[in-house]
């Protein structure tokens, strides 16, 4: 079960989250939620998603599940080591969810897995991640 914190725990999105439409909608110890509408800049030229869109909301659900603190003055940021993407479906929805956990990890490393689905349910790709840890300061 995911405990969903208030929206006021969401840091807000970076410049290229913004331009892609990405929103995170969920966010707690070991988990995270990002969705993005399937607008017609996303798309490939086929009219299809753009792999790189799917790719880019894991790696910031995956990146964002192992940094959540639960307060919004003490931000913690990771780096992505490395990423695999597995595409497995096209998207026949209108809107893109990914959802990330923390699957394992210590004090400067975590590992993570996510999944992106459209609104119909359909499992369009999934991702595992290896997550450094930045030091504040």
């Amino acid at each position: 079960m995911t405990v969903e914190p208030e929206s006021d725990q969401f840091e807000p999105p970076s410049p290229l989250a913004r331009i892609l439409g990405f929103e995170m909608t969920g966010w707690s110890d070991g988990f995270a939620r990002i969705e993005a509408p399937l607008a017609p800049h996303l798309m490939n030229r086929q009219g299809l998603p753009h792999g790189g869109v799917y790719a880019a909301l894991l790696d910031t659900a995956l990146g964002f599940c192992g940094c959540y603190t639960g307060d919004p003055e003490k931000k913690q940021n990771a780096l992505t080591l490395s990423m695999n993407v597995s595409f497995l479906a096209q998207a026949t929805g209108t809107h893109l969810v990914a959802e990330a956990h923390v699957t394992g990890g210590g004090r400067s490393t975590y590992f993570a897995s996510g999944t992106v689905r459209d609104d119909t349910g359909t499992l369009l790709a999934t991702a595992t991640g290896v997550f450094r840890y930045r030091r504040s300061g």
